[in-house]
């Protein structure tokens, strides 16, 4: 049995909390945020301990094998390194971090402490995501030419009241917060970005955020191919589309849907992707969704690694690709 212990309790903190419950071989034992009446509530909710400060936590909870960060973007680095620091695994929400060096020293800890970091990329689970990277892998699709990321989704003004959501210091920016799993399979399917040019612009979020609530981007690979991504939070009143499409030589593929849950077109030479699996909902938060609500299978993993030697689903290391694509592009915009 891992024992678990969970720093923030927002809103994603409820459902890492659920899942642990219902993971075999995972057992909650700590909550811990800087909020005492929220660090309260989780913990009641789970019948645990509450924690109000990190230190605390850390100092008292000498069996916890996991640590869930579940804070702020821009704290991700600080407390991840605090919990590798005392001897604890890190199962890190995304993104990893908001800058390359903060990714490095996570690494370099997790390194020195020998022990397992891993980052959360639940997109990778989608049912659509798993099968095209099968095909992919075994070369069915052929060398993969170019690539459209589209990501619209809607994010008003109440999304970011009274919120950490929308600084630059702890929330990093869009494609930190809202599209860093779209970004992250743009490396899974095609591999490194050597190059990239970029514009964005705060058109409906000014005074609310400190960053651009949209973008556009075109991008060229390490392999040769090339891409384009078309991102914005100002998708009228609800989110509508999150989409990836694949021109390769031997086929055409577009997984899509709001949050990369639909296999909207397949065309490829000599096969067919068909019966798949529905897969989970999207995150609900009540006025807006999120990505697909995959954390169950995160844990799955996790228990697996520890136990049956299996394969991360999402290794630091890939959490730092993600997160370098992502300073590439704000480089860009940002000069």
């Amino acid at each position: 049995m891992l024992k678990v212990g969970i720093i923030g309790c927002g809103r994603i903190a409820q459902r890492h909390a659920h899942h642990i419950k219902n993971t075999r071989g995972l057992e909650l034992v700590a909550v811990c945020d800087i909020v005492q009446d929220r660090a309260a509530k989780l913990a009641l909710d789970y019948g645990v301990h509450p924690y109000f400060k990190i230190h605390d936590l850390l100092n008292s909870e000498s069996a916890i094998d996991i640590v869930s960060i579940c804070t702020p973007n821009g704290l991700h680095a600080e407390h991840t390194i605090l919990a590798l620091r005392s001897g604890k695994h890190v199962l890190c929400e995304k993104p990893m971090a908001i800058n390359l060096q903060d990714c490095g020293s996570m690494i370099y800890e997790a390194e020195r402490a020998n022990k397992r970091l891993f980052v959360i990329k639940q997109n990778r689970f989608n049912p659509p995501v798993v099968a095209v990277k099968e095909l992919i892998d075994a070369g069915k699709l052929g060398k993969i030419n170019s690539v459209q990321l589209n990501c619209f989704w809607n994010r008003n003004d109440r999304y970011y009241e009274n919120s950490w959501k929308g600084s630059l210091d702890l929330d990093g920016g869009t494609l930190y917060t809202q599209f860093s799993h779209f970004i992250d399979l743009l490396y899974y399917f095609v591999g490194d970005v050597k190059q990239v040019e970029a514009f964005g612009d705060n058109f409906q979020h000014r005074g609310t955020i400190d960053f651009e609530d949209t973008g556009v981007v075109i991008m060229k690979f390490l392999n040769g191919a090339i891409g384009a991504m078309h991102y914005t939070v100002n998708s009228y009143k609800n989110n509508m589309e999150g989409s990836l499409t694949l021109f390769a030589e031997r086929g055409t593929v577009k997984i899509g849907g709001q949050y990369l849950n639909e296999l909207e077109y397949q065309n490829i030479e000599g096969f067919e992707i068909s019966n798949l699996p529905l897969g989970n909902a999207a995150n609900n938060y009540g006025e807006y969704q999120g990505s697909m609500s995959n954390h169950d299978l995160v844990y799955k993993n996790l228990v697996e690694v520890f136990s049956h030697s299996a394969a991360v689903a999402t290794n630091m290391f890939e959490g730092l690709k993600t997160i370098e694509i992502i300073d590439k592009i704000y480089a860009k915009i940002r000069r």
